[in-house]
């Protein structure tokens, strides 16, 4: 490290109090630290709260919390909250909602809720000896894991079995152990990861007893998979074709669905398609992960892998059509928590939950799949009917106006002008600055 490097190193940042950490942010800013005080949530009891959900917290970045009404969900009204940032994703989901909400609304069914923990183990012995002494110890591990799942298991969860996996063929030398669990209400990553890690301890004793001085076994990790493909869940809508007639205006029913069909299959064959198909699926789901405080990046990880399944990445929503007909669904792994974690500690998150009247594990899974599906129907209907931009230029001039301090005159002149015209950042600040 030469002398520059070192004299700009900083020693010991999370252990500066906020004050100084407030004058670090102003020297690299140049922003006066009362100005900076301002970002932080006004509220001090819930800031303290948010303040320990992450480290070195020095300030707090809001982003829209909004409300998609009338989703009706296995004959059920609900109100959906949703927090995002990206133009007209709460609009088209509002939309979706109240197409649907005439035609039957949205059916879900969990069809799995087994999720995977996985002990990557090194041995270098004979295969089939180490299948055989394993499966003497074998309830051993379980056994010593019953202090930590003992209330789960109560509750009808728990650890369900723990398999000897032989992936020599892939690794030299490399095995794991398999281990399944049912988190009930959690999303379970510190249970599945506080078992593994146990499971892993008594493991290494009973195979240092089984091979007294030779062989010894490498515990590399011990860590939960938030690959789920048997937490798995579906959703769907259907309709007579003849009720598809009011979606778009202009366009018989017939032909919606015949378009909608080919804009899915679409997806299920090309990849630079389906990306950007599952993507839009995704800006529903997260954003009602961000609003019950569940973890988007596991939902999407496992999302996208699941999309992967056959070996070619593919759209996760499918139609069928049959003379009378039209059916869209989705299906794909969703391990979420109704408790625990930043769900019951944010207070927004626990907001989220009353608004959704408390679900359970199984039935906030149904809303993740409605949501996904609801979002990926508006796009595709925006894009097979006036495009995709027209929703999103109204937000995106909105977005520049404010960028450019339009003052509320002007803003409504601009909105004008650009109806129905291209809208970029460069067009929009001439016009804006002939009107100053």
């Amino acid at each position: 490290m030469n002398q520059d490097n070192q004299s700009s190193y900083i020693q010991g940042f999370s252990k500066w109090g906020l004050q100084k950490k407030l004058e670090f942010m102003s020297s690299l800013t140049g922003i006066d630290i009362n100005v900076l005080m301002k970002y932080a949530w006004p509220d001090e009891d819930i800031a303290n709260i948010i303040n320990k959900l992450s480290e070195n917290t020095v300030a707090h970045f809001p982003f829209p919390y909004g409300l998609a009404p009338n989703f009706k969900i296995q004959d059920e009204t609900h109100v959906l909250p949703l927090v995002t940032e990206e133009s007209s994703v709460v609009a088209a989901l509002a939309n979706a909602a109240k197409i649907w909400y005439t035609k039957g609304g949205f059916r879900n069914k969990v069809l799995g809720t087994i999720k995977k923990g996985q002990i990557h183990v090194f041995w270098s012995g004979q295969p089939e000896l180490f299948f055989k002494r394993f499966s003497k110890f074998k309830s051993k591990l379980l056994d010593a894991t019953r202090n930590i799942s003992g209330r789960m298991e109560k509750r009808g969860g728990g650890v369900l079995g723990v398999e000897l996996l032989d992936k020599t063929k892939e690794l030299p030398n490399y095995y794991q152990l398999d281990v399944s669990f049912n988190t009930l209400d959690a999303m379970g990553a510190n249970f599945i990861n506080t078992v593994l890690e146990k499971m892993a301890q008594e493991f290494e004793k009973n195979m240092a007893q089984e091979f007294p001085g030779e062989l010894p076994v490498e515990v590399v990790m011990s860590i939960l998979s938030n690959f789920t493909p048997d937490c798995l869940v579906k959703a769907w809508v259907e309709c007579p074709i003849e009720s598809l007639d009011d979606v778009i205006k202009g366009m018989p029913g017939a032909e919606f669905a015949s378009r909608f069909q080919k804009a899915i299959q679409i997806s299920q064959v090309d990849v630079s398609r389906a990306v950007t198909h599952n993507k839009g699926i995704f800006n529903g789901i997260d954003a009602l992960a961000l609003a019950t405080g569940n973890d988007w990046r596991a939902i999407e990880s496992a999302g996208h892998a699941y999309a992967a399944r056959s070996g070619k990445y593919q759209g996760l929503t499918k139609v069928y059509i049959d003379e009378k007909m039209f059916s869209f669904s989705i299906e794909l792994p969703m391990n979420i928590g109704v408790v625990g974690g930043v769900t019951n500690l944010h207070p927004m998150a626990a907001l989220s939950m009353k608004i959704l009247k408390n679900p359970s594990g199984n039935e906030l899974m149904g809303m993740f799949a409605v949501v996904g599906l609801a979002s990926n129907f508006a796009a595709i209907t925006a894009l097979i009917g006036q495009g995709i931009q027209q929703g999103h230029m109204k937000l995106h001039l909105d977005n520049i106006l404010q960028q450019l301090g339009a003052d509320k005159n002007q803003s409504q002149k601009a909105r004008e002008f650009f109806k129905g015209k291209t809208v970029s950042y460069a067009n929009v600040e001439e016009y804006i600055s002939n009107l100053k």
